[in-house]
């Protein structure tokens, strides 16, 4: 973890591993004293709720084992944060937690209903484009929902908790599967989100177990105000893999003839 670390920015929320006992009290001691995050900036007096912005993103790490009720110190927190976002400078609103809202495997079913119920009306008040969460041992990626309904306007939820750890796979799923949920896979894999302008983004899922780079599940979202589009459906792994090459080559193409504006980062 190290040597990435000192190469790549990483931004960490507390999880379920990191909780402790500390004095005779459940707390995360070790995590608070151990991972710096931009929580002055971002006006939280703790680094287990805060936000960040990067090239035009505004990102809100949510923390799932502090207090999250409507009188809490986060939700006075997350609604003032929601309020200062200016989309303008960044039109993408991303938010990123430890445990999911929306998962439709059988293991840890339900942990998060008390978090969703309290705070999800704020996030689509405010347009939050895509949730991320981990938790669960597999991945699964939801169509736009809102309070258990298809909704436009809603999130796309995305539970990527598939890195690998010595407890193994969570395989096992309910049956039927949820209209919100759009695919879902026990596998070991990682994601990425390239965030192409104002309007675009492209999430790809790879599995680990392909060996090459394989695109296992692919959504394209555009932005179109505060909505969102969608404008791709789920792309089987041999489909993906020649859409995706041709993807890259286009926007290989499209850099030699016109380069990217650099960021501007206030």
């Amino acid at each position: 973890m190290q040597s990435s670390a000192a190469r790549i920015p990483w931004q960490v929320i507390e999880g379920n591993h990191e909780e402790e006992v500390v004095e005779g009290k459940l707390g995360f001691l070790a995590y608070e004293k151990r991972f710096h995050t931009p929580s002055t900036f971002s006006e939280s007096n703790t680094n287990l709720y805060y936000s960040y912005e990067v090239a035009g993103l505004h990102v809100i790490m949510l923390g799932c084992y502090a207090d999250y009720s409507r009188k809490s110190q986060q939700y006075a927190w997350l609604e003032k944060d929601l309020a200062k976002v200016d989309r303008s400078r960044t039109p993408w609103l991303i938010v990123g937690m430890h445990a999911p809202w929306y998962n439709s495997n059988v293991a840890h079913q339900g942990e998060m209903e008390g978090m969703r119920n309290t705070m999800e009306s704020l996030l689509f008040e405010y347009g939050v484009d895509a949730v991320f969460a981990g938790h669960v041992h597999a991945y699964e990626r939801s169509l736009r929902v809102y309070k258990g309904q298809l909704n436009e306007l809603g999130p796309v939820y995305i539970n990527i908790g598939d890195g690998g750890n010595r407890e193994g796979l969570s395989n096992e799923y309910i049956k039927p599967s949820p209209r919100w949920s759009a695919f879902r896979e026990p596998s070991y894999g990682m994601g990425v989100l390239n965030v192409m302008n104002t309007t675009h983004a492209v999430w790809q899922w790879h599995r680990n177990q392909d060996g090459i780079m394989v695109i296992g599940d692919e959504i394209d979202i555009i932005r179109a105000g505060q909505s969102q589009i969608p404008v791709a459906e789920i792309m089987p792994s041999c489909k993906g893999y020649f859409l995706g090459a041709f993807r890259r080559i286009y926007m290989f193409l499209q850099r030699l003839v016109q380069p990217p504006a650099p960021h501007k980062f206030a």
